[in-house]
């Protein structure tokens, strides 16, 4: 990839301009000086349909935007994404997770070998494994059948599974799912005491098998489970995702009950693995499946779309404008489902781990923002919490809203309310409420005295951007399908701000330094 300072080139000076001629706009006249904004800043792919128009774009935005992906020239860098290049250079490693989900029969070389022969072997383990502990065959050291699975790991072998499990749960089977990631020791105590031995299985889930809170909970969980059964016993009920095969051995793990990891695959983006095996045991390996499918589909939409009509690339773009020119430092998720409630948590990893760097692919300090702080919560309980802040408060925060056109169960009446709630809060955000309105509905209430009084706390200024993502359901599919945009928009945005999205360094230091307070003590 080439590695350009964005502020350089000619695309980043003319929006420079370009923002100071429409900083003042209000999103209300963009809409009034042309009826058909939002047909023209709407992009339907799929079961899914990007509504950008109520972001603080024009058309002479976007193209600015798209002049300045050309000038990074983003289109090689996607070509070397996808083909196994070694893009994550301080590490030397391809960043690959797309080859999990890849449906077509190519080759992808990595060191001379084709990785998809390898990933095809992990996915028919992990299909075989699934259907053995689901149907029952696969038995406890009694005899007796699986009835809980617990994924110990963290990071990236804990938020994608965890999160998917969750946004997931309507389509879980029997089998009751539980995560152990934090090395509080209380934690690992909450999960363990309402647990039966003989029937609950243990995912050990990392790549080194060295991670110290991960070692921590399952040692500690091993030495539970040994009161009970003995060292024999370990077989049947524990397994391991780890390329380290000295170690899990040494921990008594069966050669044969262990999943395979490889070195082009970050952690937070490895839920698409064997990482994802307690996916796959939640809800069955098909809905895996289906959901490496729907990212797929993401995958060659944002690998063949033009620029203009590429939903990724778009989302990036309008991030980098808010982010460099409006100086905006966070981004809120809200999903209008409960199901999501962890999407906002496990994308808080994805990109701040990803984006969060202040140094350039130059080795060169920056003098630009990048990476965003990004929170949030589901609708309808963000309004009756943090989002005042969006509507009254001093910040510029975008906000991405993300709806279902059906809700699971056909609850018609909930799912009406919650989606007018959806379309509300996009459109207070934007339009606001005059000082005339306001007054309009005080003399209308009969408060004519407090008019004067109360007018200023009642106004809202409005212009707040929003991205309206609307999907028709909630499948595997389709969050494979949202979850990839994701990862195309951190990949993206990693690519324009000149910086390396897939190396984690700063998470090592407080770490190193633990470990030495820990001797002391």
């Amino acid at each position: 990839m080439k590695n350009i300072n964005p502020t350089k080139t000619d695309a980043w000076k003319q929006l420079s301009t370009h923002y100071e001629e429409v900083k003042n706009i209000h999103l209300k006249s963009l809409f009034k000086n042309d009826i058909d904004r939002k047909n023209k800043f709407t992009i339907n792919f799929n079961q899914f349909e990007f509504d950008f128009s109520k972001n603080l774009i024009t058309k002479e935005t976007v193209t600015y935007l798209l002049k300045l992906a050309d000038e990074v020239d983003l289109k090689s860098a996607i070509n070397a994404y996808f083909s196994g290049e070694k893009i994550n250079k301080t590490e030397n490693r391809a960043v690959l997770h797309t080859a999990l989900r890849n449906q077509l029969d190519n080759e992808i070389i990595v060191d001379g070998k084709n990785i998809m022969t390898e990933i095809k072997e992990a996915l028919n383990k992990m299909s075989s494994f699934t259907d053995s502990v689901i149907s029952g065959k696969w038995k406890g050291y009694s005899g007796r059948a699986i009835t809980d699975i617990v994924n110990i790991g963290i990071g990236g072998s804990d938020l994608g599974p965890d999160m998917v499990v969750a946004s997931l749960k309507y389509y879980k089977n029997h089998l009751n799912i539980h995560f152990v990631s934090n090395i509080d020791g209380d934690h690992v105590q909450e999960v363990l005491k309402n647990l039966n031995p003989e029937t609950t299985l243990f995912i050990i889930v990392s790549k080194t098998f060295t991670t110290q809170e991960t070692l921590t909970n399952a040692t500690t969980i091993k030495k539970w489970f040994l009161q009970s059964a003995s060292e024999n016993d370990i077989v049947k009920h524990f397994v391991a995702v780890s390329t380290n095969l000295t170690m899990t051995n040494e921990f008594g793990i069966a050669a044969e009950n262990i999943f395979p990891m490889w070195d082009w695959v970050g952690g937070r983006f490895s839920l698409w693995s064997t990482v994802g095996l307690s996916i796959s045991l939640a809800v069955g390996f098909k809905n895996f499946n289906d959901l490496l499918i729907g990212a797929f589909e993401m995958d060659e939409h944002f690998k063949n779309t033009p620029f203009d009509k590429n939903t990724p690339i778009l989302a990036s773009l309008i991030g980098v404008w808010y982010t460099n020119f409006f100086n905006a430092e966070t981004e809120v998720i809200l999903p209008y489902t409960q199901y999501l409630t962890k999407f906002a948590p496990y994308l808080q990893q994805a990109i701040m781990e990803s984006n969060g760097k202040s140094v350039d692919r130059n080795g060169n300090n920056i003098n630009y923002q990048t990476g965003n702080i990004i929170w949030g919560s589901t609708g309808t309980n963000a309004q009756h919490a943090f989002m005042q802040l969006l509507h009254q408060g001093t910040k510029l925060i975008p906000a991405d809203f993300i709806g279902f056109k059906q809700s699971l169960y056909g609850n018609k009446e909930h799912h009406k309310k919650l989606m007018a709630n959806f379309f509300a809060q996009t459109q207070a955000l934007a339009e606001g409420k005059t000082k005339q309105e306001v007054h309009l509905d005080l003399k209308i209430q009969g408060n004519i005295d407090d008019i004067n009084q109360l007018l200023p706390f009642k106004v809202f200024s409005g212009n707040k951007p929003s991205t309206s993502i609307l999907i028709e359901k909630l499948t595997p599919q389709t969050l494979g399908s949202l979850i990839a945009f994701y990862e195309h928009k951190i990949f993206v945005q990693g690519v324009i701000w000149n910086i390396f999205s897939y190396d984690q360094f700063g998470v090592e230091l407080g770490k190193e330094l633990a470990k030495k307070i820990y001797k002391k003590n």
